[in-house]
């Protein structure tokens, strides 16, 4: 092999390497619920978007073109079922995509956990785990 023909395969591979490295852990991150510093907490007026008053609402944004968006009805609904005083909205961003912009929603499906007033206190980009809405949420409604 020359040595031209050699620099071509090793660059290729050492891309190849890198972009099967970024894509698992991108993945990783999917679905993780990330909290929202208290500095930084965003309050919104639960009637403008269907928050509870009364508990945590678990909030996601999905689209009828969506696939993994049924995945986090079932998973939420779950969740929600199990867990008393928790609400679940569900809002299509294609007819409320003011609501999308004003949660800096950029990827679908997006989920978010609201206390009663208000604050947004998780997030998450993807299918999130049953255990891990669970664990964010029992405290709440303690």
């Amino acid at each position: 092999m020359s040595s031209p023909v050699l620099v071509v395969v090793v660059v290729l591979v050492v891309a190849l390497a890198a972009a099967a490295l970024v894509g698992v852990l991108l993945n990783r991150r999917s679905g993780r619920l990330k909290a929202i510093p208290l500095v930084r907490v965003p309050v919104y007026d639960p009637a403008e978007l269907g928050l509870s008053s009364t508990g945590p609402t678990v909030l996601h944004f999905s689209a009828t073109w969506c696939g993994p968006c049924a995945a986090v009805r079932r998973v939420v609904d779950q969740v929600c079922d199990d867990l008393v005083g928790v609400a679940h909205v569900e809002i299509d961003m294609d007819a409320n995509p003011e609501a999308a912009r004003r949660l800096s929603v950029l990827s679908l499906p997006t989920t978010f956990i609201f206390a009663p007033d208000g604050r947004q206190l998780y997030r998450t980009a993807g299918v999130p785990k049953a255990a891990d809405l669970r664990a964010a949420l029992e405290p709440l409604l303690a």
